[in-house]
């Protein structure tokens, strides 16, 4: 006969997990936090209880991820309000704790219940969570952990459309030039999902607030930094030529003052910006349909234009032969508008 002193413990059930998660965050409040001892005790307690919810969600060698169990622990996420109380705590949690959370982060927000994402729900219940993530960026030490969370939010369009369309926004106009450069790539990564990912969230926000949103994006274009200017301008590319975008962009290439910025950067030091202002500018003057003012700009600058695009190249690649087709096509157009210089605006 054999005896077990020592018998296996039973695994906690979703709600136990849960519960010990808000508590332990719960636990870091104000006293706690300004005493060493007791910051430490609690602080690994919640590193244990989020290292006991990724065994979960991803198997912990000897058990498989349960699908039923993951759903469970994100509908209890959302009944206890513990993704409120992991947002307003991230600052204070370890570096081990932020890794399990970001790790389990994803695999929470795609749980279901039906045809309902509970994690989306309740950030739709709760929108000023993503506020208060995305003003993270304000803190080097919690701001790249922010971002993936907040990329892995982005991926959702309810979620995109409102950060889109709040005030905290027009936030990341100044994220991306900070000077911590891994903080800026960051806010520049998700500057670029929220203007990319979803085709006609983007197209709905660009037609609605048009004007104010390239008023600021044109201090990007014309930033002293290179790389914002290079980044920015590259952005502007990819989201002004998506076909649900076409309006926004017949619309981008009648107006002077963009024309302008355009040209400023066709003569920039950098040839990577260079290579991609030519491919914007190559619309404003491939446009059936330019305006008289867009003509004698293009008229009256025609020769340093010209002067400009012969001695621009791609360099060696594949795409050769086809950038230099189109460059034919530019400069030709270019010298049929030389004689409107003298027209007057």
């Amino acid at each position: 006969m054999s005896f077990s002193f020592f018998k296996p413990s039973r695994p906690k059930t979703p709600q136990e997990v849960v519960k010990a998660i808000r508590d332990s965050l719960m636990a870091l409040d104000t006293k706690t936090v300004v005493e060493v001892k007791a910051l430490e005790k609690a602080l690994e307690e919640v590193e244990k209880n989020f290292s006991s919810l990724r065994g979960i969600l991803s198997g912990d060698g000897e058990a498989e991820p349960n699908a039923d169990q993951a759903v469970q622990l994100a509908l209890e996420f959302c009944k206890e309000d513990v993704i409120s109380l992991v947002i307003h705590k991230l600052h204070i949690l370890g570096w081990e704790a932020r890794k399990d959370l970001l790790h389990c982060w994803s695999i929470l927000l795609k749980q279901k219940v039906g045809e309902t994402y509970c994690f989306v729900q309740y950030f739709e219940d709760h929108f000023e969570l993503l506020d208060s993530l995305v003003v993270c960026y304000d803190n080097k030490e919690i701001a790249l952990h922010c971002g993936s969370m907040l990329r892995e939010c982005i991926k959702f369009p309810s979620l995109a459309k409102y950060i889109l369309e709040s005030a905290c926004f027009e936030l990341f106009f100044k994220f991306v030039e900070l000077p911590n450069f891994d903080v800026a790539s960051d806010a520049f990564s998700t500057f670029k999902d929220l203007l990319t990912k979803h085709d006609s969230v983007v197209s709905e926000f660009l037609t609605s607030h048009y004007s104010e949103f390239f008023d600021i994006y044109e201090r990007l274009l014309t930033s002293s930094n290179y790389v914002t200017r290079r980044q920015s301008l590259k952005l502007l590319s990819d989201f002004l030529l998506e076909t649900p975008n076409s309006h926004i962009m017949k619309k981008f290439i009648l107006e002077v003052r963009y024309l302008k910025v355009i040209m400023t950067l066709l003569k920039d030091s950098s040839k990577n910006i260079q290579i991609s202002a030519f491919h914007i500018f190559k619309i404003f003057v491939a446009n059936p349909n330019k305006p008289q003012e867009v003509k004698i700009i293009l008229a009256r600058n025609h020769e340093k234009l010209l002067e400009l695009l012969h001695n621009l190249s791609p360099g060696k690649g594949s795409e050769d032969d086809q950038f230099e087709e189109e460059k034919e096509l530019i400069i030709e157009e270019i010298q049929k508008m030389s004689g409107l210089q003298n027209l007057k605006l």
